[in-house]
């Protein structure tokens, strides 16, 4: 028995060790790839400082570089996708879990499922070759004709009706994202116990007050984490903005204008690139890693607070 028991320990030692060693090689992955994206971005930031992040210059002729104007369209292109992805993707979730019929449920969520896995070249080929010019025709002309007039409203459905632009990427990740965030929000509606709900509803809750009620507190941590894997997916995207963002280097007037965001810029430019000019875009890459850092903490931090006022 003694012996059965050693060899218990040093099994589990083993495990123990053998599955720490694999978090921190993810950690030492992540240190790695954020410290040669600095090295390498060095050079920019020595020649530019600070002011780099909120330079809106881009001319590589002359080596002059600015990082605002690829923030401005990352920041934008997602937080129009994220404002029309999540409310959809909270009512697919509901939907799957509290009325939908039984016979739908796993073939409309397996349908979903399958829309993430779609590859995102092929979401910009659409966007650029069919949803674009139906955009054109059948949103961006007639908004410009009924809005263009009025002073502020106008602004923003400036610009040629060309398809593309800020908001057709927004539209177009707003696509790629409402899979993944409609898929965790099924999850993690499903785990809430069945006797939560059953007695919500035996006390005369409506569907509604038993979703604000049980439903929503007992799942709102994972759901930020689900809002907050599609946010990450948005910052970061590539191919499928490249495609349908405009790639043009100056800030846009409006919804319309054409833009771009860092990772088409480093999609666009990388392979050309060399000496400052590729330092320089690995300083974007950089930026990007940070943006990408700060949202994920901040989210982090709500979860926090809303755990902390529940104690109170």
């Amino acid at each position: 028995m003694e012996s059965i028991a050693r060899r218990q320990r040093i099994e589990d030692a083993i495990f123990h060790r053998v599955t720490q060693g694999f978090s921190l090689l993810v950690l030492f992955a992540l240190a790695g790839i954020l410290v040669s994206l600095f090295v390498n971005a060095w050079p920019a930031f020595q020649k530019f400082g600070l002011p780099f992040v909120w330079r809106v210059e881009w001319d590589v002729v002359n080596e002059e570089f600015g990082a605002a104007i690829a923030i401005v369209g990352t920041l934008v292109s997602a937080a129009l996708a994220m404002l029309m992805a999540v409310p959809l993707a909270f009512g697919i979730a509901l939907f799957l879990t509290e009325t939908c019929p039984t016979w739908l449920r796993r073939p409309l969520g397996t349908a979903i499922e399958l829309l993430a896995a779609v590859p995102s070249i092929i979401f910009g080929m659409f966007g650029l070759f069919v949803f674009a010019p139906l955009f054109a025709d059948y949103v961006q002309i007639p908004a410009k004709e009924l809005l263009g007039g009025i002073p502020i409203v106008g602004t923003l459905v400036g610009g040629a009706p060309t398809g593309v632009g800020i908001l057709t990427a927004g539209i177009i990740l707003a696509f790629m994202v409402l899979p993944f965030i409609a898929a965790v929000m099924r999850d993690v509606f499903e785990i809430v116990p069945s006797i939560l709900r059953e007695s919500a509803y035996g006390l005369g809750c409506t569907t509604w007050e038993v979703v604000r009620k049980i439903v929503w507190p007992y799942t709102q941590k994972g759901v930020i984490g689900g809002v907050m894997l599609g946010m990450g997916r948005a910052l970061g995207e590539t191919m499928a903005v490249t495609f349908v963002i405009g790639n043009a280097t100056r800030l846009p007037k409006s919804l319309f204008s054409n833009g771009t965001s860092i990772a088409s810029l480093l999609a666009n430019e990388f392979g050309e690139a060399a000496d400052f000019h590729l330092s320089t875009l690995f300083a974007l890459g950089f930026l990007l890693f940070v943006i990408t850092f700060v949202v994920l903490a901040l989210a982090k931090v709500m979860i926090k607070r809303g755990e902390r006022a529940k104690g109170v």
